[in-house]
């Protein structure tokens, strides 16, 4: 970033006093006559210009001396960000069971996963300096976007979630390991997962306790979310009457949730409405703070000598002028 800048920008006041200086030297010294009509038909049209001209060519020079001295200077700025981020993984649920209405905002029921994209949105926002990968998972986990930091295009994969797109059951082992696999091998200050769901896992091969040991022998810490109010929940369902609400239990398996947090050293937290979900989310985000140090680059070149060279010449042709063509004889 290039930006133009004074050294000492409170000589520049001294400005402020040419103007004043000009007034006084305007009053000269004079002698009466009864009357200067006979001189005034025997002197030149242009001498009053020409008489004029060497207090000028002074106020000039002694402006340009006086921005020269506050010492005007072109300066380039670069920002240099050393950053020891946290690589996250971010495991989201899809299962059919995201689609219940139990979240209300501006008095209208939305998914669960409607919710969860615009809180994790939100969430992705506020770690510009980080590494973060998402998965998804269902009846099957699968990563919907590698480890990155370029953070548009991980919006843009979230924007594109959508219920059951990795079936309809919840593998949460299948979706440690398929994130762990993403984690083990990488080189960071902190390997992070944040799973959230709104079930318990009833899909997949892999058991999600022994998929949190395998996190923590990598040295890979799990948030867990569990999202959905307690008890029955709505779930909107086409029926030969129209479309009607249904509630149905979807159970959530805290205790397996809990276990897998405590076993890898993170944290479990359940969100019941939209404000619990985002205060979690927030609360990660303090609790895995990036390491960030930036460092200022400023060069500078110095410009007073383009100010004053012309003033010191200025002042040399006044000079020159007031002891030559433009004379005062007393």
């Amino acid at each position: 970033m290039n930006f133009f800048q004074f050294q000492d920008p409170w000589l520049l006041l001294f400005l402020l006093g040419l103007p004043l200086l000009a007034l006084q030297r305007k009053k000269e010294a004079s002698i009466h006559f009864s009357s200067i009509l006979a001189l005034k038909a025997l002197r030149p049209s242009r001498v009053d210009l020409y008489a004029g001209l060497p207090n000028i060519i002074r106020f000039l020079a002694l402006a340009l001396l006086i921005i020269a001295l506050a010492r005007p200077q072109e300066g380039h700025k670069s920002t240099e960000i050393l950053s020891i981020g946290v690589d996250i993984m971010l495991a989201l649920d899809t299962s059919g069971s995201m689609r219940a209405l139990d979240f209300i905002e501006d008095e209208k029921r939305i998914t669960r996963l409607t919710v969860v994209k615009d809180v994790v949105s939100k969430f992705i926002d506020n770690r510009p300096n980080d590494r973060i990968g998402m998965v998804v998972f269902g009846e099957q986990a699968y990563t919907q976007c590698p480890l990155t930091l370029d953070q548009d295009i991980l919006q843009s994969f979230l924007s594109k979630l959508e219920i059951g797109m990795a079936g309809d059951s919840t593998a949460i082992g299948s979706a440690i390991g398929i994130a762990v696999k993403r984690l083990k091998d990488l080189e960071s200050k902190s390997k992070v997962m944040i799973l959230l769901t709104d079930g318990r896992s009833n899909a997949g091969a892999l058991p999600p306790i022994q998929a949190a040991q395998a996190a923590k022998t990598f040295g890979i810490k799990i948030y867990t979310i569990g999202v959905g109010t307690k008890g029955k929940a709505p779930f909107l369902v086409n029926s030969v009457f129209g479309q009607r609400y249904v509630y149905q239990e979807v159970d959530i398996d805290e205790v397996t949730l809990k276990e897998i947090s405590k076993i890898t050293g993170g944290q479990y937290f359940r969100a019941t409405d939209v404000e619990s979900l985002k205060n979690i989310y927030d609360q990660i985000d303090e609790m895995e703070k990036s390491e960030v140090k930036v460092i200022d680059h400023s060069e500078y070149k110095e410009l007073f000598y383009y100010f004053l060279v012309p003033g010191l010449l200025l002042l040399l042709l006044e000079a020159g002028l007031s002891n030559t063509l433009l004379r005062r004889v007393p």
